[in-house]
């Protein structure tokens, strides 16, 4: 037991640095991306109006859903008109950015570990590196900067989605008048505390991006095994990343808004 948590350790740490070795030089390559364009624009596309459908949907039964279930508790103390306010911090500040993140990560980041890890296990990879083509540069660096910035616009998106779905709930369910909803979502956006909301909700947004891209290039580039090998990859690839949007969304929180 203690051989396997060593092992299991060891995979973990190289597997860690492997992927802060990555990302390093990706940025690296950010000087290439005027030449680089039209593959970034590719995967922004792919990332983007490939996800638009599904995100949407879930954008807007989460407002529908967190505007019920406040408003319903908020009606026992008289406060409901107050819903509009609490769901406009909640879909900024962390539910925006979080399911976005989740869902990017199991439809596209699924999809870039698989499409890397095929290219690993068949070879495609090392026959890059004997033509002299740099695979981080060809491969990672259009797939993570295409992907983080399309996280950020698809949480605005989301946002925006999410608060027209809570104001149906809001005006059907709980007897709130549009204007009334509408009114307390402008104040909160134009203030101060809301604009601090929407720029750490944007940053969520990018930071998740990048480390999905990250992980799932990090294990498709590590794949071995052949086409278990890459079904594995895709499956660690989503797990690590749905882990790490959560502790990075807490630990990204604790800093914008410690006392």
């Amino acid at each position: 037991m203690l051989g396997s948590l060593k092992e299991k350790t060891n995979d973990t740490l190289y597997a860690a640095g492997y992927t802060i070795v990555l990302i390093a030089e990706t940025f690296l390559n950010l000087r290439f991306a005027v030449e680089k364009r039209k593959e970034i624009l590719d995967q922004m596309f792919i990332s983007g109006v490939g996800s638009l459908f599904v995100v949407s949907v879930v954008a807007i039964f989460t407002g529908m859903l967190l505007t019920l279930n406040t408003g319903l508790g908020l009606k026992d103390f008289g406060a409901e008109g107050q819903v509009g306010l609490l769901l406009t911090i909640t879909l900024t500040r962390e539910m925006s950015p979080f399911m976005t993140a989740l869902i990017l990560a199991a439809s596209i980041g699924s999809a870039i570990a698989a499409e890397i890890g095929t290219m690993k296990v068949s070879e495609e990879i090392d026959a890059l590196e004997v033509m002299s083509i740099d695979p981080v540069r060809f491969l990672v660096f259009p797939r993570v900067l295409g992907f983080s910035l399309m996280v950020p616009v698809l949480c605005v998106y989301s946002t925006i989605l999410g608060t027209l779905g809570g104001a149906i709930v809001a005006h059907y369910q709980l007897g709130l008048e549009f204007i009334v909803y509408f009114q307390d979502v402008y104040e909160r956006i134009t203030s101060i505390p809301g604009l601090k909301d929407l720029y750490t909700g944007l940053f969520k947004g990018y930071i998740f991006g990048l480390i999905i891209s990250s992980v799932s290039c990090s294990h498709g580039l590590r794949t071995s095994g052949g086409a278990i090998g890459v079904g594995r990859a895709t499956r660690e690839s989503v797990v690590t990343s749905f882990l790490m949007v959560i502790f990075f969304g807490y630990v990204i929180t604790a800093i914008f808004y410690r006392q």
